[in-house]
């Protein structure tokens, strides 16, 4: 039997019927690969074992990023690990963490640090979040009371981040973050949280909430390749453009003199 070669998506290609869905916290989990394809064309690993979770490995080993579906509750979890014990790292976000949101996370990891002094909650009170003491926590909430980020003290003392998102009738998920978590990646993921923009989900994967807006769009399949390739071909180039900067980077440390060996005189 002959293989049939595909042929690709041509004129006569069918639209599909997604949804542009606001809140973006409440919108559901969402395709995982928004999150790993990204890391893999940033040069990270994948050390997923077949039929196992996602693992993905920075370039360094420093840090891992996974996803768990088949445990409860299930959902996501940064490591990252440091010279000293103290300094590692951790943050949990729940299984339906929408992979945009988790992106602003993940994708930072790829990034270099900005020089500039992170602010976490600037992006919320950008986006009119109000912000305020509560029961000794510092709280800020979406202008619509569905979203919030919180530094609080835990239970034994230890401060750490808490957020999440959910819905009148109890649908959300939430997330947390160790309190020596780097704060430009706090940052880059309340941006994310913050953000006005809808997030696309597929027909059949919109949340039945009563605090989501919806509005149906129609989608060729050659669009959605092609927005989901930008992003690839974005992360590769930056990856390309780090690495070249480094082969081509002078060298700043002046070799050690060598003096010269006289000739030997002839006793």
């Amino acid at each position: 039997m002959k293989k049939k070669q595909w042929q690709g998506w041509g004129p006569g290609e069918q639209a599909e019927q997604h949804y542009l869905v606001q809140p973006r916290a409440l919108a559901g989990g969402g395709d995982v690969r928004h999150v790993s394809e990204f890391l893999r064309a940033s040069g990270w690993r994948d050390k997923s074992k077949k039929g196992g979770p996602l693992t993905m490995e920075s370039p360094d080993r420093a840090v891992r990023v996974a996803y768990d579906p088949y445990v409860l509750p299930g959902g996501w979890t940064i490591h990252g690990t440091a010279d000293g014990p103290g300094d590692a790292w951790s943050a949990h976000l729940g299984q339906q963490a929408p992979v945009e949101i988790v992106a602003g996370l993940t994708d930072a990891l790829t990034r270099p640090q900005s020089a500039h002094a992170p602010n976490v909650w600037g992006p919320l009170e950008e986006q009119n979040w109000p912000t305020r003491f509560e029961g000794g926590h510092y709280m800020a909430t979406s202008p619509d009371g569905t979203v919030w980020m919180q530094y609080r003290q835990g239970a034994d003392g230890e401060a750490m981040w808490w957020t999440g998102g959910k819905d009148s009738q109890g649908y959300g998920w939430a997330a947390s973050f160790t309190p020596n978590t780097p704060m430009y990646l706090v940052q880059a993921f309340s941006a994310e949280l913050a953000s006005p923009e809808p997030v696309m989900r597929p027909r059949g994967r919109v949340p039945q909430s009563p605090e989501i807006r919806t509005w149906s769009v129609s989608v060729r399949p050659s669009q959605l390749s092609a927005w989901q390739q930008a992003r690839i071909t974005a992360a590769r180039a930056a990856t390309w453009a780090r690495t070249s900067a480094r082969r081509t980077r002078p060298r700043t440390t002046a070799r050690p003199h060598t003096p010269a060996v006289s000739a030997r005189t002839r006793r």
